[in-house]
């Protein structure tokens, strides 16, 4: 599972449909629907949210909304809770610079091999920016994060 701190316009179509597929995971982990992956650490951030399922639903918005962009027909109904239905404010979660670079170096090894294009455009944006549900602050790598 990775649910990327990068804005999803960065994402290679693979890229964009996994981050997807992982986020509606991660939320039926949240909402105690699934027996797997309880306790993978990409869930931390989410976890330490006063509203767990109302940070994950925000990340998920913003992922359909890219899709949505490209011309992608993700199904947002099934999202827990409905962008129109929101009516209290998600707190934006905090995310390191350090933890930020780790998944841009990820990424870009990623789209040399599959997505040579997405790379090229990749490597002119000149670097990072963070998913719009993140806030990025000083620091390493976040303690959850699996260096491979």
């Amino acid at each position: 599972m990775r649910l990327w701190s990068l804005h999803a316009s960065l994402l290679d179509r693979q890229g964009l449909t996994a981050c997807w597929r992982e986020g509606l995971l991660a939320q039926a982990v949240l909402a105690g629907g699934t027996r797997g992956y309880t306790q993978h650490p990409q869930l931390v951030r989410f976890r330490r949210q006063p509203e767990p399922l109302v940070a994950v639903a925000a990340y998920l918005h913003a992922v359909a909304d890219e899709a949505r962009a490209r011309g992608y027909r993700f199904d947002a109904t099934r999202v827990g809770i409905p962008e129109s239905e929101r009516t209290r404010a998600t707190p934006r979660i905090a995310v390191t610079d350090g933890q930020l670079a780790l998944e841009w170096r990820h990424l870009l090894r990623k789209l040399a091999v599959r997505s040579p294009d997405r790379y090229t455009a990749a490597v002119q944006v000149g670097g990072p920016s963070p998913h719009p549900l993140f806030v990025v602050v000083p620091g390493d790598v976040e303690s959850w994060e699996r260096e491979s």
